[in-house]
């Protein structure tokens, strides 16, 4: 199986947070999956620690290539198909980093590893979700 996982999914992982499900934690861990970590969870992740806004992932942020590494994950770059595909997304969701993690999640046929229920409401498979 491939998983995206999204922002928080990683954080609550590399901080074994236990807001993360063990359903979650068991698809991560699985040795099978292709787990793959996104450059706009990074992006998220400095963004929202520069502002003030997530103060708990400093570490997360100056560590994240060798987290990445040694979680065995796979970087995912972000491509001009992506970017478009993001722009291109119909609804009204706002949050750039969601609609890039969607766009990911169909192009590279992954299911996104989130608690957020926006995720299904684009069609994109879903891990574990609220709703």
């Amino acid at each position: 199986m491939k998983l995206l996982l999204d922002t928080h999914a990683l954080v609550w992982w590399w901080n074994d947070d236990p807001r993360l499900p063990d359903a979650a934690r068991w698809a991560i861990a699985d040795p099978a999956a292709t787990v793959l970590v996104s450059a706009a969870s990074a992006w998220e992740i400095a963004t929202k620690q520069r502002l003030g806004k997530w103060p708990e992932v400093d570490r997360v942020v100056l560590e994240f290539e060798t987290l990445v590494r040694r979680s065995r994950f796979s970087p995912l770059s972000i491509s001009l198909a992506h970017a478009l595909a993001a722009g291109s997304l119909a609804g009204q969701h706002r949050d750039p980093f969601d609609r890039l993690l969607i766009a990911q999640s169909r192009l590279e046929e992954a299911a996104i590893v989130s608690v957020d229920p926006v995720f299904a409401g684009y069609g994109v498979p879903v891990v574990w979700s609220a709703a």
